[in-house]
C-alpha cells in the first residue's frame, strides 16, 4: 500500500453523472462544498457512468485520466461528489496514489469543522465514527496482523483490525449514551417551552440561503452568520416578538441535496426543533437560479425526518440581490416596462412583498411566501405579520378588576408593559391592559390568575 499524504489541500473534483450532458450545477456545488472545507480546486473532471465498476465506480480509461489529471495538476486528494463503498474508495486510492473522499466523507469534515458546542461535536464524531467503521483497512496494512507469537505480544489472538473495530464499537456506544443524555436536557427544555404555551417557530432551508442571517435580524441575537456552506450547525433558540404576542424561534442545520444519512440520524436532535414546530419558515435564496430545485431538496428532507405535514412559509431571502424586480418575482414582462414604455434602461431594486398563496408564481403555486432581505432589513415588519397571522396570535384588550390582594398579579402585568391605564380605590385597582393571547393565557393558569380567566374566551 502507499503513504497516505497527510495534507491534501489542492483537489481534483469528479462530477460522476449517468447519459446526458453533466449536471453543472450539482458540479459547482460539489466545488462550493470543497472551498468550504478548505480545498483549493484544482481541475473539475466530469465522468459518465452507465454501469458503476463495483471496484472502482468509474471504468478504466476515466480512471487513466484522472491519474494523469493529477500528476498534472499537482493534485494530492481526490474528491468524488458520489458515495463510495469501502472497496471502490480502497482501489481508487491504490490506483491514484491519493487520498479519496467521498461526498459523505466531504460533508463529515465541514460538519467537524463547523461544530462548536458540545452536542454538535458529539454529533459530528458519531456520525464520523460510523463511516470509518467499515473504511479501517483503507491505507493500513498492519491492521491486519494477528497479535501474539513473540515474548510479551501474545495477545487474544485477534487481529489490530478486530481490536480496533472493538475499541470504534465501544467508542460509538459511549458517545450515544451521552448523546441520549444530552438529547434528555434538551427534550426537558422543549417541555418548558411547551408549558409556556408560546408557539414555536423553526427556520429551515438550503444551506447558505441566509437562515442565521435572518434569525439574527429577527431576535436580535449574535449567531455565527457567514457567506458559506454549513456556516452554523447548532441549534439556537430565541424568543421573538410578535405583533400579536411572543413566539419562539429556532435557527436549525441547513440542508443539502443528497445529505448523508449518516449525518441525518446523528443529528436527530438538532431536525427535531424543526419536526416539532408550529410552523416552519422555509427560507429560500431569492437570487438562486435554482431555488425551484433547492425548495424540492428540502421538502425531501423534511418528509424525512417527520416534519413535511408542518404548514410552511416561504421566506425568499437575499431579494437586494435580484437582478430584475418583475422577472425573478413572477410578475411577468408587463412590470419591467418603464413609465416611458421602451423598456430599457436601469430597472428599480424589488420591493419587499407578501404573496398570498392564490397569488404564488409558477414556480410555487398555492404556497404563501414573503419576499425580503434580511441583511438590508428589508420586508421584516411584513413577515412579522405574516407570521402572526399563520400562528392565531390574539391580543387580550379589556378592562380588569384586580382585588387588592392580587399585588403579585399586578405586578407581572406591569412587568409585561401590559397595563395601558390604572386606577385605584377601596375596593383594589381597576387595569385597563393590552397583552398578548399567550401571556394572558400563562398568567391565567398560575394559582393567582383567576382574575385572568374570564377574559380568555373573549374576542381577539
Amino acid at each position: 500500500m502507499f503513504e497516505r499524504s497527510r495534507k491534501g489541500e489542492h483537489a481534483l473534483l469528479i462530477q460522476p453523472h449517468a447519459g446526458g450532458p453533466p449536471d453543472e450545477d450539482a458540479l459547482e456545488e460539489f466545488a462550493d462544498l470543497a472551498r468550504s472545507a478548505g480545498a483549493a480546486v484544482a481541475v473539475l473532471l466530469s465522468a459518465r457512468i452507465d454501469k458503476p465498476n463495483p471496484a472502482t465506480l468509474i471504468g478504466s480509461g476515466k480512471l487513466e485520466e484522472v491519474k494523469a489529471a493529477a500528476d498534472a495538476s499537482g493534485a494530492d486528494l481526490i474528491l468524488v461528489n458520489h458515495p463510495l463503498s469501502p472497496v471502490q474508495e480502497r482501489n481508487l486510492e491504490k490506483a491514484l496514489e491519493r487520498r479519496v473522499v467521498d461526498r459523505t466523507g466531504l460533508i463529515l469534515d465541514i460538519f467537524a469543522q463547523r461544530a462548536r458546542s458540545h452536542e454538535g461535536k458529539l454529533q459530528v464524531e458519531l456520525a464520523q465514527l460510523r463511516h470509518m467503521a467499515t473504511r479501517l483497512v483503507r491505507g493500513w496494512t498492519h491492521l491486519e496482523r494477528q497479535r501474539g507469537g513473540s515474548i510479551g505480544l501474545r495477545g487474544p489472538g485477534e487481529t489490530q483490525l478486530e481490536t480496533d473495530r472493538r475499541l470504534l464499537q465501544k467508542r460509538v456506544e459511549q458517545l450515544q449514551r451521552r448523546l441520549d443524555k444530552v438529547e434528555v436536557q434538551r427534550t426537558q427544555m422543549r417541555r418548558a417551552r411547551v408549558r409556556s404555551e408560546m408557539p414555536r417557530v423553526a427556520l429551515v432551508g438550503y444551506t447558505n440561503a441566509g437562515k442565521s442571517t435572518l434569525f439574527n435580524a429577527l431576535t436580535g441575537a449574535g449567531a455565527y452568520a457567514a457567506d458559506q456552506l454549513f456556516a452554523t450547525l447548532d441549534p439556537t433558540v430565541r424568543k421573538i416578538a410578535l405583533p400579536g404576542g411572543n413566539a419562539v424561534l429556532a435557527d436549525t442545520v441547513g440542508f443539502v441535496r443528497d445529505l448523508p444519512h449518516e449525518l441525518v440520524a446523528a443529528f436527530r436532535s438538532t431536525l427535531s426543533e424543526a419536526r416539532e414546530a408550529d410552523l416552519l419558515l422555509h427560507v429560500v435564496d431569492a437570487a438562486d437560479p435554482l431555488r425551484a430545485e433547492r425548495i424540492r431538496q428540502v421538502d425531501l428532507v423534511l418528509a424525512e425526518i417527520g416534519a413535511g405535514d408542518i404548514p410552511q412559509l416561504l421566506v425568499f431571502n437575499k431579494i437586494d440581490r435580484l437582478p430584475l424586480a418583475g422577472e425573478e418575482a413572477g410578475a411577468g414582462p408587463a412590470s419591467d416596462v418603464r413609465a416611458d414604455g421602451d423598456g430599457g434602461g436601469a430597472r428599480p431594486p424589488m420591493a419587499p412583498r407578501h404573496d398570498r398563496p392564490h397569488g404564488a408564481a409558477a414556480d410555487e403555486p398555492g404556497r404563501e411566501r414573503v419576499w425580503i432581505s434580511a441583511r438590508d432589513d428589508l420586508g421584516l415588519d411584513l413577515l412579522r405579520n405574516a407570521l402572526t397571522a399563520h400562528l392565531g396570535l390574539r391580543r387580550i384588550v379589556a378592562d380588569l378588576a384586580l382585588p387588592a390582594s392580587a399585588g403579585r398579579l399586578r405586578a407581572r402585568l406591569h412587568d409585561l408593559d401590559a397595563v395601558r391605564g390604572e386606577t385605584h380605590d377601596e375596593h383594589g385597582w381597576h387595569l385597563h391592559i393590552d397583552l398578548p393571547h399567550t401571556d394572558a393565557a400563562r398568567l391565567a393558569a398560575q394559582d393567582d390568575g383567576a382574575p385572568l380567566r374570564p377574559l380568555l374566551g373573549g374576542p381577539a
